[in-house]
């Protein structure tokens, strides 16, 4: 058995964390129960994963680090029609770009063998049986949840001819939908999941692990509590939603029960699989909901393939990949997790928790530079024609160990349009024509002259630059009541920017009371593309390269498009927040 714990780059060295599931954890091992604990985060590749998996994972392998466990990444492949091998790599790159690192990598596929010996002896002990309704007659016979269900006309079959059209099942010999392997529980039972549950289906699908080895497939709710047994599970955790089913689940361990039937695992060990059986302790905790986002795989599946966003990795999709194209980090995903905590009571976040923790921890990670969005050219009608220099700036004003890069200066520059008015607004602080403002790590400038074209748009600025106000100097002192930033417009490197914001323009886009759907309520403005320019420090970046651009906001090389000669920059999140005020 693999005995790797939890990567060393995850461990948590923080404070020890409280809440009920830990002090369960911490229960179980002194009081000798668990001799380790043993986790799982259990993916179903059918779709990527979003911001409420992280949630998941940072909890079953956090615990797992936390507590000198191990944790598993085991894919519940159980229904090939809507898996793809596009999922599942994607799956495992976002598990390591969290920072964690699986004990073993399994897959309900590895144990179908198992599963079906595990169906069988349950059919032998009266447990199971072969019903030949229609999934539709299924729902029919259920009932209600304030009605009874109804035995199925199959349910009384015998062993015998229960195992022949088991087998026959498993040979193929069926259409699709034809027969189900149903539980044999109680139809009058108060929980519909214990009312004769399916435990098998028919499907004649290839699955992208055993290919058309079977054209039947276990339900979910019956591999899933199974695999958690067969691989030693001992706290298996899942959100609410499934708390009406941990009964089903815990009556599948308990009626297999591998640990003392071990004949059921030898389709396994014959192959060399490390197992350890047991009893897992079902656990659930509250799900993850944010506000201004849908987390309904079914959503986000129709937003890829309806094209109303640029595939599952667009930045202004929720799920892993997005975000991180968009710039956020683990680091900022781990503190997002921490900070909304573990519980058993549901809550919507805020999306603004979301994007203070992108804000905390980039402030203290992301190095600074200068872009300009919005260009406006800038002539220092004083200094020399072909005037240019150096100037030094500190890469991080709030530490030293980032050092220090040097930018070129010249006679023209690029500044942000917004850091002009020609009529400006009360309490405008930038440059206005006659007024002074700082230029950042330069001197103090005057707006001489204001050039517009035959439109009537202004196109240029003529400014004196004070030539006693240059950094160092005494004349450097004097108060001005603005500062702003620049490029070289002949050392500026022309730039992309693209401009993301909330996908959503209502706090809950799953409201239908009015008739509309999530689609109705899609922000058109979640993203807008801006051409400028950004300095040759930034250019140079590799993708994936945070920056706060100073006065402006925190913005990632795109890992996708950006290059040294074609930079493209995502905005992944502004300086504070503004999206409140600006509703």
């Amino acid at each position: 058995m693999s005995d790797t714990p939890a990567s060393p780059a995850a461990a948590d060295t923080s404070p020890e964390k409280r809440d009920f599931i830990r002090q369960i954890v911490r229960d179980d091992l002194s009081s000798g129960k668990h001799a380790r604990i043993k986790t799982r985060f259990p993916p179903e590749p059918n779709g990527y994963l979003h911001i409420g998996h992280a949630k998941s994972i940072c909890l079953n392998f956090g615990l797992a680090g936390e507590f000198a466990g191990v944790c598993n990444l085991r894919f519940d492949d159980t229904n090939p029609a809507r898996e793809d091998p596009e999922y599942v790599a994607a799956i495992q790159d976002d598990v390591r770009w969290l920072g964690f690192e699986w004990n073993e990598l399994r897959h309900a596929s590895d144990y179908f063998e198992a599963y079906y010996q595990a169906a069988e002896k349950l059919i032998k002990d009266g447990k199971a049986f072969v019903c030949d309704l229609s999934p539709e007659q299924i729902r029919e016979y259920r009932g209600t949840l304030t009605e009874p269900g109804r035995n199925s006309p199959y349910r009384d079959r015998s062993v015998e001819e229960n195992l022949d059209l088991f087998r026959r099942m498993r040979a193929g010999e069926f259409a699709d939908a034809s027969h189900t392997l149903r539980a044999r529980i109680d139809m009058a039972s108060g929980n519909i999941n214990l009312r004769d549950p399916a435990l098998y289906r028919i499907k004649h699908v290839e699955h992208q692990n055993t290919g058309n080895t079977w054209p039947i497939y276990p339900m979910y709710d019956f591999a899933h509590a199974l695999g958690d047994a067969v691989e030693g599970i001992t706290h298996s955790l899942c959100t609410l939603e499934f708390e009406d089913h941990r009964p089903l689940y815990d009556w599948c361990v308990d009626n297999v029960d591998f640990a003392a039937h071990p004949l059921l695992l030898k389709p396994l060990t014959d192959k060399g699989l490390p197992l350890e059986a047991g009893k897992p302790r079902q656990i659930e905790f509250s799900r993850l909901n944010i506000n201004y986002t849908v987390m309904s795989k079914r959503k986000l599946m129709a937003l890829v393939t309806e094209q109303l966003v640029d595939g599952w990795d667009d930045p202004r999709m929720p799920t892993l990949q997005g975000l991180r194209r968009r710039g956020y980090t683990p680091a900022a995903m781990r503190l997002f997790v921490e900070r909304i905590g573990i519980s058993k009571q549901n809550s919507l976040i805020d999306f603004s928790v979301l994007e203070g923790a992108l804000r905390e921890t980039l402030d203290a990670a992301a190095p600074r530079r200068m872009a300009v969005i919005n260009p406006l050219k800038l002539v220092l009608a004083n200094l020399p024609e072909g005037h240019e220099e150096t100037l030094e700036f500190s890469n991080h004003p709030k530490d030293e160990s980032f050092g220090q890069r040097r930018i070129p200066f010249a006679r023209e520059l690029w500044i942000d349009q917004d850091d002009f008015a020609e009529v400006p607004p009360k309490g405008f602080k930038r440059l206005i024509p006659g007024g002074e403002v700082r230029l950042r790590g330069a001197g103090i400038i005057r707006c001489d002259e204001v050039i517009k074209n035959d439109a009537g748009e202004v196109v240029e600025l003529r400014c004196w630059l004070d030539p006693e106000s240059r950094p160092g100097m005494e004349g450097a002192n004097r108060k001005v009541k603005g500062t702003i930033h620049w490029v070289s417009a002949r050392h500026g490197v022309a730039a992309e920017f693209r401009l993301y914001d909330r996908l959503f323009s209502v706090a809950d886009p799953d409201d239908e009371s009015e008739g509309r759907t999530y689609r109705d309520y899609l922000n058109p403005q979640s993203r807008q593309t801006a051409h400028g320019y950004v300095e040759p420090a930034a250019a140079e970046a590799e993708p994936e390269t945070s920056f706060q651009f100073e006065r402006t906001g925190y913005f990632v090389a795109d890992r996708r498009d950006h290059t040294v000669a074609k930079p493209v920059f995502n905005r992944s999140v502004g300086l504070r927040d503004t999206w409140a005020t600006s509703q």
